[in-house]
């Protein structure tokens, strides 16, 4: 028997341990090989501590299943199941092990959240109220039972106590806009429009950037019949934010003569709302734990929550799992309007693993049947570049220059990698230019300053301004490794190596992972005549896997040193740039 592991007191710190970091998406009875299914309980506990070291959720909640089947009354391993089978997204495995877990601790708040919102899914309200609060103890839990709670009396009848406990909650500042946002919900929900209006604009002047509060007071406009004041709130997303899908096909309906339909039609759809809104806010702000708690939950009411299943790719994202958030993008519905937002993200996850020629096929196809697809068209540009297919990734970023119609300051990026396209595919005249269109377009840029100054001293010319643009960058990027190590490489270019030394050892200090930046130190290093230093730091940049052309450039360093003619000692291939491919 395996004895207590001091888990109750910490449940979602527990949950981080165990899994948080890449859950699956499978089913459970699926994940434990069959070789396993007969380990010894303290075997099946070790693979599963293994699988959550791994990032596995769902062989961890497998393994931690088969340890409880062989000890049922360990308490402890039961609440490691619950936690792992609930970061898995299964729910109603979820309901019956938090039942049992309730058995053993009737204060466990996260087995009281799912059974909450379990009653909240089968319409079971007054229940559902009952179990929500005894599950809120922090800022964070006591919004989101309050909103919850609120959803279960979203009825005739209740809805001006529900009000009341959301206006009597009190919190941090940010708890603002949910508080307006979901009293909007409730009253728009049980035709108390004029109420509902005004609830919506306050959440508006709280959160006007905030896609969900822009969706929901549009819409309201727009069923009123204010198409205009209706297109002036979805216009001014639009203007800093550009070509949102749900923002552009609000949009389009409006101009159609068609009125924007409301975010939420029933209850259910109310609370798996606050969930997905606390959930992706709670990951944002590094709680990837509770976040995803919250998303599963929401998912679990809604199935097809477009910003849910988003947000929970983009957690999976995040912590290195793309297996799984390829597998959260295909779950969204075909009539999405963010369809073709999954899409491109799925590509981009699929290259990840190196499924490269699966994600330009879809991403071609998308091109194929949207041709001024700009996401898609540098999608592939982006997948070509990080693939060292130079001359194909500026062909790419060519198709999505033609498809602009209007020049604007945001296609800086398009002109920007197109530059660097060029110039690995020994286009230099072509790659200038772009660079310059590119700070035309956004001047004072950093990546841009960066490339092409560090270009120019690398050629020879324009050696003042090149240096001055450097400068400029890592004013702005001090902290960032890759810049920094253009300033010194730029310095080492022009044979000031007491700056070069200077700059270059910052580099490695924010970049220590890098090889091209630890060469680069080495080749001053020997310069200076510190060539002990020198080897070490070429050693080093070998054993950090360089690209395949530079290793025996760095293997021969390490071996005979560097050549006594200053032109041939200088033959080293430019440093990384930020966004520049590698």
């Amino acid at each position: 028997m395996i004895t207590s592991l001091s888990f109750r007191s910490a449940a979602l710190t527990a949950l981080a341990a165990i899994i948080m970091t890449g859950s699956g998406l499978l089913p459970l009875s699926a994940q434990v090989p069959s070789p396993y299914t007969r380990t010894s309980v303290s075997g099946s506990y070790l693979a599963a501590r293994h699988a959550g070291a791994e990032r596995d959720a769902a062989a961890a909640a497998a393994y931690y299943r088969a340890a409880l089947r062989g000890d049922p009354r360990n308490n402890e391993l039961l609440n490691r199941a619950f936690l792992a089978v609930l970061a898995n997204g299964e729910l109603e495995e979820a309901v019956r092990l938090g039942e049992r877990v309730l058995q053993a601790d009737k204060n466990e708040r996260v087995a009281r959240l799912v059974l909450g919102v379990r009653g909240i899914k089968q319409k079971q309200y007054p229940q559902a109220r009952q179990q929500l609060a005894q599950s809120i103890r922090g800022q964070v839990t006591d919004l989101a039972g309050t909103l919850l709670s609120a959803w279960t009396q979203a009825n005739a009848n209740d809805y001006k106590t529900a009000l009341d406990a959301i206006d009597k909650l009190t919190g941090p500042d940010w708890y603002g806009f949910f508080k307006e946002l979901h009293a909007g919900f409730i009253l728009d929900h049980v035709g108390q429009k004029k109420d509902a209006g005004r609830r919506y604009e306050r959440a508006y002047k709280v959160a006007p950037t905030d896609v969900r509060v822009v969706q929901a007071y549009g819409s309201y406009l727009s069923r009123q019949g204010n198409k205009e004041e209706a297109l002036k709130v979805f216009k001014a997303f639009d203007a800093l934010l550009p070509r949102h899908p749900l923002i552009t096909e609000a949009i389009n309906d409006i101009n159609a003569g068609k009125r924007v339909p409301t975010l939420i039609d029933s209850q259910q759809a109310g609370a798996a709302e606050a969930l997905y809104g606390l959930g992706s806010l709670v990951v944002r702000r590094g709680g990837e734990d509770l976040g995803l708690i919250y998303l599963q939950l929401s998912i679990y009411l809604a199935p097809t929550h477009p910003m849910a299943l988003l947000s929970l790719a983009d957690l999976y994202e995040t912590v290195k799992k793309p297996e799984f958030a390829i597998k959260t993008y295909e779950r969204l519905p075909a009539n999405s309007p963010m369809q073709r937002f999954a899409q491109i993200q799925r590509a981009l996850g699929l290259d990840s693993l190196d499924r490269t020629e699966e994600a330009k096929a879809g991403l071609e196809k998308l091109i194929a049947e949207s041709p001024s697809d700009l996401e898609a068209i540098r999608a592939l540009g982006d997948i070509l570049r990080s693939r060292k297919q130079f001359a194909e990734c500026a062909e790419a970023y060519s198709k999505g220059l033609d498809a602009v119609t209007k020049v604007e300051p945001l296609n800086w990026v398009l002109y920007y990698y197109r530059g660097i396209c060029f110039e690995r595919s020994k286009q230099w005249p072509k790659a200038e230019v772009d660079m310059q269109k590119a700070l035309q377009l956004m001047p004072d840029q950093p990546l841009v300053l960066n490339y092409l100054g560090y270009s120019w001293v690398d050629q020879g010319v324009h050696l003042d301004e090149g240096m001055r643009m450097i400068r400029r960058a890592v004013e702005q990027r001090a902290d960032d490794g890759y810049i920094v190590d253009s300033l010194g490489w730029a310095y080492y270019r022009i044979g000031n190596y007491d700056e070069a030394v200077k700059h270059l050892e910052r580099a490695v200090e924010l970049k220590p992972e890098d090889p091209t930046i630890n060469d680069h130190l080495g080749d001053v290093y020997w310069k200076i005549g510190r060539e002990i230093e020198a080897r070490f730091q070429w050693s080093h940049a070998r054993d950090l896997k360089p690209d395949d052309d530079e290793l025996p450039k760095i293997v021969l360093k390490i071996k005979s040193g560097m050549p006594a003619d200053p032109s041939s000692a200088a033959e080293v291939d430019k440093p990384k740039k930020p966004g520049g491919g590698g």
